[in-house]
């Protein structure tokens, strides 16, 4: 009677594990309605602003020394417009979600505790996760640039990148500099993802968790503009998020994304061993 009571705890042992791997997470997690929604939303965007140039085109040819004025120039123009205009908040609102939302949502679905029934660490579920959310991040920015690029070769054509401040580049010299810039990108965006991961660690609401991350950036962001703070605004979570732009000058300056990089691993990974420790001690009850 012993051996088949052990074969029959094995099989369940090998049928809870399943759930905490990365493929059925990552599966579990694309398959949900508010990451296709999110992706939805995200690759509508540079539809959007192709309309909208589209409506408010003058006769004229396009001219200024803004980023905005060029941004129907060509393909190149138009990709580091989006990607300007979708880092300021919905790429921000997206990070928060992914790495945010998924812990709250199986405790208020009420399944959290159930998945911590299996003999598995915690770590281990907190793991999944987390990956899970960081590769869903860094596809949501890739997807950004790839279909941006699509839409303007479309719309405007192929032409170099202008800049708003002079000087002309070639695109073999700009996909480079387009690719370190949505690094540096995703970079910046781990210590959102860390702090929403957190969040959502220590609550069981889900909006409580993306909302308070969305809150903190945007508090941040407005603390960066108050210039009697000085030399304590470089400290601030975000506050080298457009550094990428130096990318796309003649010469590079990488200062400000080397700070920008520090700050943001650092932050990424403080937050990250708060949640770690919080979830190791947490009373999951639901």
């Amino acid at each position: 009677m012993t051996r088949p009571a052990a074969a029959t705890r094995g099989r369940h042992i090998a049928h809870t594990r399943p759930p905490l791997s990365l493929r059925a997470e990552l599966r579990r997690q694309t398959g949900r309605r508010r990451t296709v929604w999110s992706f939805v939303l995200l690759l509508a965007l540079p539809l959007v602003l192709v309309v909208a140039f589209a409506i408010g085109r003058s006769s004229g040819p396009a001219t200024g020394t803004r980023l905005v004025d060029l941004a129907t120039l060509g393909s190149a123009n138009f990709t580091l417009f989006t990607l300007v205009a979708a880092s300021e908040f919905l790429l921000l609102v997206l990070v928060a979600l992914f790495a945010g939302d998924p812990v709250p949502s199986e405790a208020s679905w009420s399944t959290l505790r159930y998945l911590l029934v299996a003999p598995v660490p915690r770590a281990r579920l907190l793991t999944s996760k987390l990956v899970v959310a960081i590769v869903t991040i860094a596809v949501a920015l890739l997807a950004l640039v790839a279909w941006s690029l699509l839409v303007g070769t479309v719309a405007y054509g192929t032409a170099p990148f202008t800049n708003p401040a002079g000087g002309v580049l070639e695109w073999r010299e700009l996909l480079p500099r387009v690719a370190a810039a949505t690094a540096y990108l995703f970079v910046t965006y781990l210590q959102v993802a860390a702090f929403a991961f957190w969040m959502g660690v220590r609550t069981d609401a889900p909006l409580a968790a993306v909302g308070g991350a969305v809150l903190v950036t945007i508090v941040t962001s407005i603390l960066a503009q108050i210039e009697p703070l000085g030399d304590l605004r470089h400290g601030l979570p975000l506050y080298y998020q457009r550094a990428f732009l130096d990318l796309f000058t003649p010469a590079i300056d990488w200062t400000s994304m080397r700070h920008g990089t520090l700050w943001s691993l650092l932050y990424a990974v403080v937050f990250t061993a708060l949640a770690y420790r919080t979830f190791r001690r947490k009373d999951v009850l639901s």
